[in-house]
């Protein structure tokens, strides 16, 4: 890495597996709330959630210009959410880059 550049943001993703709004509102704070290891899956109120791992600004990038992918701003985070077939992805940025902005 060069001397003096950052290395690219990634974010933690948590995946929602619905594809209803409604749904996804409803648990949205539970989800947020949860700390699952990478990998790990769980159940809240019947919906598959799982800690997929971290992603990175390009990966965003590339799903932000699709027409099938909506984004979501969460308002006064920096947490974003992506929605596209029948999930929704929920992209929390880590605590040193939430810090540095």
């Amino acid at each position: 890495m060069q001397k003096g550049v950052r290395p690219a943001m990634t974010m933690k993703c948590i995946t929602v597996y619905t594809k209803s709004y409604e749904t996804f509102s409803d648990i949205y704070e539970q989800v947020a709330a949860l700390n699952l290891a990478e990998n790990e899956e769980t159940e809240v109120e019947g919906i598959t959630v799982s800690e997929a791992g971290e992603v990175d600004q390009e990966y965003i990038q590339s799903m932000k210009i699709k027409p099938e992918v909506a984004v979501l701003k969460v308002k006064d985070s920096k947490i974003m959410i992506l929605q596209h077939g029948d999930v929704f992805e929920i992209l929390i940025p880590s605590p040193e880059e939430v810090g540095q902005h």
